[in-house]
């Protein structure tokens, strides 16, 4: 319920009603309230901040005795200040009495006087501790300066207030508020009252007992199982003990009573309590109360403090489920321990490798247990709650938790790591745990309450871990951290290994030693140069006939140098190439270089080809200096490279180029700046394995024209992974993964372009057609993968293209292997398809961006079909940190949805097709579908199999037939007696025998399950790159459509501007020629005999025209860009299109002719203009629809023809039965 604060009225109000109700026998009733004033109209409890200070009259003949519980203690510590010790000590207690040295001190004295037996220490302490940080809304570790005693008294408070929700379940409302400057705390909760009665043992009223003497608790029948926190009779006298002030207040709603009480000076001053009339019926109970901060060395509340106190109020909004807390009348907005848990994720450094969320929560609720779980680095952590009771040094029951994480993992661990001999308190050390438990009586080691002892078979209740908790948590990455613990203290092992004196020969095959190399005092100037192969070392050898071999050695790599991030010792151990690179340079395991002094080299230069593979072995390079020697890359001039020629690789150059190289060489070298943190991490993201998901976000801020700047002396190494290396990575997801505006991929951009430059359509071989497309698309790599890529593109089997562009003449590959039966290119022919030019429209190709490669221009950035291609024919590939998967759609699907999109109206989901497919494709949702086969029983009792799933292979169906005939395999449910197969290039079919038991057992399955004719399809993997050159993930085919329509309505409106500008064009000039024909057969313009510049100017005096070669219009350009791009041709005069004119065109005739051509083109250019760019559009889908119907005619005439043969008729065979046993009589 809801509560009001109506009820402080009758206790506060300024009328001094409660007032008149009491007054103490000795003193006149107080002026003015002990604490605020209450705004009745208030419902919050704001109103309880103090504005200011007031005085309280005590009636000296209202103060209690104190309580008669007693010990002894020496005089001499009965101040409660220390008595500096001396010499004369002994002397002194000899002259004090018995009396003065013996002494009773009450409880209440004996409490005041040892404090730290009760609350802890009263002495200011420094601790890293949890605080709440408003500004930044979570709860971080901060050292802090606070006194453990005043924490300590609060918190009684509070934990007694969360108590009350175990009481009364229908609580719903804890209040707190914090007065800093008042020196004011007030807890309130709207639980179930304390009963306003009098105590009939004890003669006072039971909030009085409870709050104003010692050892008084409802906590004492340890028979009774709770799960509150209070226990030991002291709680909140502690409290009152230690404040200047402190005030009860509670609603008994059972005996409509209200009461007040106020304690003063340490709960030795008690004023009688005033009980008032609970109208209303309210339920609540208030405790407020001024600390005595001259008991913990305090004149003020500091900002440590409040921070410290505020969080565990964030505490109980969390661990104390369905109750709303209020922090100084503000709700906090914490609902439930999990989201609590997640204030601490900001400023705990728990991300896993793959970065999920960093807290693993229990899924499996538990009534009394909470439980989340978080990676730590490197040192066990855990946030526990006992009955609301804050636990911050643990205790058995996080141990009881813990243990069973530590038990679930300990095997895999091992596993992963190679370790057998991993203790469980390693595994711990990597541990965060959260807990908020409720126990039954619990025990602890102190008053303070911050490790519980209680064993754990009294806990009262039983947690275990769940299967998918458990899996959860080993998904974390915390078996990577341990892993990568264990191979710390591996490499402890391998620095062991490494031979302690610098070597001053090596036998080491192919080194070429620096003469220089190991000797003291001249190794300093010594570089070792690791080149890129044999044939680069063979370079570098021609080159140091210029600088001498004292200070050079060369060192030639074999291949890709091994990433030694997360390869196991036992890898980099027997990792030749790590190996000799240790002992050429002289490297020691785990030694941090602060010089060179101690290694053979004092420089490590890099010489690779200026390609993507050249920068990839860079990479790991660094990478393996970064990992096992990062102190070397602290050291300034250590590491360099050799830069060279991007035109020629290493392997071209020949030995006047590499003298010119090193006679060069500060030009050709350059240094690597010590790298910083940053830096590092971006080392570590690109050859981690644990980094896939930021590598996936690196490379998804890459832009198409970014390089590395080799004109600089000195190289970032962020300028190298972010503009080089990204260049490597990219250059694998260029290559494997399409654009969304054409569905090509690079290497089929590249052959569609020379398919169409090569202008002829005949057939040509695929071996020359790759040849010719490597030589107009200055393709620089072996013609082998064009060839294949051609192969690819012209393959119309079902699960290849939908819409195949090349034609496929010869064997292209069937279904029977996927198409990897293909013929070598020499013997295929192709050529371009007819329907390739009605998808990409001739129109479009002067409105396109073309690349340049060595001053030439090669094939357009993307092109722009009328359909987007990467849905219909789909696209599968893996690269560097993305990978993609398109299924294949429907052409008449896609153009139906594009002409709703031109009405307007909304698109109808689309599923994957594949031309030819006879089976089903069935969504099952979440993107996924199913895809099924066909198979059926025929009258003779056998089953036929009419079509596989898609991408299942009719070889592979075969095997899988050849596995279930086989009676020794136990991996199959059913085994069959024998199959026959009549499948053709185009179609299939298999007939499968089986028994009658098996038959049935198959009907029973399921035939589709049994001969495992389903495959599934997902479409959560659509990944391609964007107009701009961007990579990017779509969420569903729908999506790539919507984006492709609005590009390609956007390029159709371009191909129109484009298409008025080129009839524009030829309509001046038909028009312009005409007249100047007319002009000259009429004697109006005599041109003949005459100089040029008089002819001209007489052209221009008639008003002629200068008109210049049409060149590719960018539509975009404004019309002084235009004609500053036409003017720049100095050679053409603007009249040559006059000029000409054969002097057979001077006639009547011929100008009638031109005339009527004009007027054609200007027919054509006002029906260009009136029509609108969806129009254009649906006219070419409609031409193209054409085309696609006959296709589909055409296959359906194949497919009759590639029918497999009809066999003869089956005889019915007798049905085949499994023996019964025979009896060894029978035998006999």
């Amino acid at each position: 319920m809801t509560i009001s604060d109506d009820d402080f009225e009758s206790v506060y109000s300024d009328s001094g009603a409660e007032s008149d109700a009491y007054v103490p026998d000795d003193e006149p009733a107080p002026k003015k309230a002990s604490i605020p004033l209450i705004n009745a109209d208030q419902d919050d409890i704001t109103s309880l901040i103090k504005k200011e200070k007031v005085t309280k009259n005590v009636p000296k003949s209202k103060a209690s005795s104190p309580p008669e519980d007693v010990d002894m203690v020496d005089a001499a510590e009965s101040s409660g200040t220390s008595t500096p010790k001396s010499s004369s000590s002994k002397a002194e207690n000899e002259e004090r009495t018995i009396e003065e040295i013996y002494q009773k001190k009450s409880q209440l004295e004996h409490v005041l006087l040892r404090p730290d037996t009760y609350i802890g220490s009263v002495e200011a302490e420094e601790q890293e501790m949890w605080v709440y940080d408003a500004e930044e809304d979570q709860i971080k570790k901060k050292k802090i300066r606070y006194v453990p005693g005043l924490y300590k008294i609060v918190d009684e408070i509070l934990v007694n207030a969360a108590d009350n929700k175990i009481r009364d379940p229908s609580m719903n409302a804890i209040k707190v508020v914090i007065n800093r400057s008042e020196n004011f705390i007030s807890i309130q909760n709207n639980g179930r009252g304390i009963p306003i009665e009098m105590h009939k043992e004890e003669n006072v009223y039971v909030p009085e007992l409870i709050f104003g003497h010692l050892l008084t608790s409802s906590n004492y029948n340890d028979n009774e199982k709770k799960v509150t926190g209070g226990r030991n009779g002291y709680g909140a006298k502690l409290c009152n003990i230690f404040s200047t002030e402190f005030i009860v207040e509670t609603a008994d709603k059972e005996r409509k009573l209200k009461y007040h009480q106020v304690f003063n000076k340490n709960m030795t001053i008690k004023h009688d309590p005033k009980i008032t009339k609970n109208a209303k019926g309210e339920e609540y109970t208030r405790i407020s109360f001024n600390p005595d901060l001259s008991k913990f060395g305090m004149t003020e509340m500091d900002e440590d403090f409040e921070a410290l106190i505020k969080k565990r109020v964030y505490d109980l909004a969390g661990c104390v489920e369905g109750v709303n807390v209020y922090l100084n009348g503000t709700k906090i907005p914490v609902k439930g321990f999990k989201n609590y848990v997640e204030l601490y994720t900001k400023s705990m450094d728990i991300r896993n490798a793959e970065g999920k969320k960093p807290i693993i929560f229990e899924p499996v609720v538990s009534p009394r247990w909470q439980v989340a779980f978080a990676v730590s680095d490197g040192q066990f952590n855990q946030v526990s709650f006992v009955n609301s009771i804050c636990t911050a040094k643990g205790g058995s029951h996080v141990n009881y938790v813990a243990d069973q994480i530590v038990k679930a993992l300990v095997a895999e661990v091992q596993k992963k790591s190679g370790n057998k001999n991993i203790k469980p308190f390693q595994i711990k050390n990597h541990m965060c745990i959260f807990l908020n438990c409720l126990i039954e009586n619990p025990s602890f080691d102190s008053q303070t309450k911050e490790n519980m002892t209680l064993r754990v078979g009294s806990f009262g209740s039983t947690y275990k871990l769940s299967e998918k908790f458990i899996s959860l948590i080993s998904k974390s990455g915390i078996i990577d951290n341990i892993v990568k613990w264990v191979k710390f203290r591996e490499d402890e092992q391998m620095a062991k290994a490494d031979s302690g004196k610098m070597s001053r020969r090596l036998n080491i095959a192919k080194l070429e030693d620096a003469n220089w190399a190991g000797l003291k005092n001249k190794n300093k100037e010594c570089t070792l140069i690791l080149t890129e192969g044999d044939s680069a070392k063979a370079l570098v050898l021609s080159g140091l006939s210029v600088v001498g071999r004292d200070k050079f050695g060369v060192f030639p790599l074999r291949g890709k140098l091994l990433n030694v991030r997360d390869a196991s010792n036992t890898q980099i151990m027997s990792n030749a190439e790590i190996s000799n690179i240790k002992s050429i340079l002289g490297l020691k395991h785990g030694k941090t270089y602060t010089s060179v002094d101690e290694l053979r080299y004092g420089k490590l230069m890099i010489m690779t080809d200026q390609d993507h593979d050249g920068s990839h072995i860079k990479g790991l390079l660094i990478n393996f200096i970064d990992q096992m020697f990062p102190s070397l890359l602290d050291i300034p001039g250590f590491l360099l490279e050799f830069i060279t020629p991007i035109i020629k690789g290493l392997g071209t150059s020949d030995k006047s180029d590499a003298r010119k190289y090193f006679s060069q060489l500060e030009v050709h070298r350059k240094e690597f700046e010590v790298p910083n943190r940053e830096e590092r991490q971006l080392i570590d993201m690109a050859f981690s394995k644990k980094k896939v998901a930021d590598r996936k976000q690196w490379l998804a801020q890459y832009e198409p024209g970014i390089y590395i700047d080799h004109s600089v002396n000195k190289i970032k190494i962020s300028d190298f992974v972010n503009r080089e290396l990204m260049l490597f990575s990219m250059a694998d997801n260029i290559r494997s993964i399409p654009s969304v505006v054409d569905g090509f991929k690079p290497g089929q951009r590249k052959v569609f372009y020379g398919s169409i430059k090569r202008g002829k359509n005949s057939e040509i071989k695929v071996s020359q057609l790759a040849n010719y497309v490597a030589g107009v698309t200055q393709y620089h790599h072996g013609e082998a993968s064009v060839a294949a890529t051609v192969i690819n593109m012209a393959q119309d089997f079902v699960g290849s293209n939908n819409i195949n562009l090349l034609v496929p003449a010869g064997q292209f590959g069937t279904r029977h292997e996927g198409g990897k039966a293909a013929a070598s290119p020499r013997y295929l022919f192709t050529r371009l398809a007819k329907v390739a030019r009605y998808i990409f429209h001739p129109d479009d190709d002067d409105i396109l961006t073309y690349l340049i490669e060595e001053n030439k221009s090669i094939e357009p950035n993307w092109y722009i079909p009328i359909l987007p291609m990467v849905l219909v024919n789909g696209a599968d590939g893996i690269g560097t940190g993305w990978s993609t998967s398109i299924p294949n759609y429907n052409p008449r699907d896609l153009v139906d949805n594009i002409i709703r999109l031109m009405n307007g109206e909304e698109l109808v989901p689309m599923k994957p097709w594949f031309r030819g497919f006879k089976g089903d494709i069935i969504p099952n949702g979440s993107g996924k579908y199913t895809v099924n086969g066909i198979a059926s029983i025929t009258e003779e009792g056998s089953i036929k199999v009419n079509e596989l799933p898609v991408r299942v292979w009719t070889e592979s169906f075969k095997e899988h037939l050849d596995n279930m005939r086989d009676p020794t395999n136990k991996k199959t449910d059913i085994n069959i007696l024998d199959y026959s197969n009549n499948s053709t290039d185009m179609a299939v079919e298999f007939t499968v025998e089986l028994d009658d038991a098996n038959l049935e057992k198959s009907q029973e399955i399921g035939l589709l399950k049994v001969l495992k004719l389903t495959s599934s399809i997902s479409t959560n993997n659509l990944v391609c790159f964007d107009k701009e050159g961007k990579i990017k993930k779509y969420n569903s085919a729908e999506e790539i459509l919507k984006e492709f329509y609005d590009l390609r309505l956007e390029y159709y409106q371009k191909r129109k501007e484009y298409l008025i500008y080129v009839l524009n064009d030829e309509y001046e000039r038909l028009d312009n020629k005409s007249r100047f024909i007319e002009l000259v057969i009429n004697d109006q313009l005599v041109y003949i005999n005459r100089k040029e510049e008089d002819v001209i100017a007489d052209m221009e005096k008639h008003g002629l025209k200068r008109m210049y070669p049409r060149k590719k219009k960018n539509v975009l350009a404004t019309e002084d860009d235009e004609g500053d791009n036409e003017a720049a041709d100095s050679s053409n005069n603007g009249y040559e299109y006059l000029f000409t004119i054969n002097v057979r065109g001077f006639t009547v005739k011929k100008v009638e002719e031109l005339r009527k051509q004009r007027e054609n083109k200007l027919k054509e250019l006002e029906e260009v203009k009136a029509t609108s760019a969806q129009a254009f559009w649906k006219r070419d889908l409609d031409v193209l629809m054409e085309q696609w119907d006959a296709i589909l005619q055409e296959d359906e005439i194949l497919n009759q023809q590639a029918k497999p043969l009809a066999t003869a008729k089956t005889r019915k065979r007798k049905r085949v039965t499994k023996p019964k046993a025979v009896k060894k009589e029978e035998d006999a």
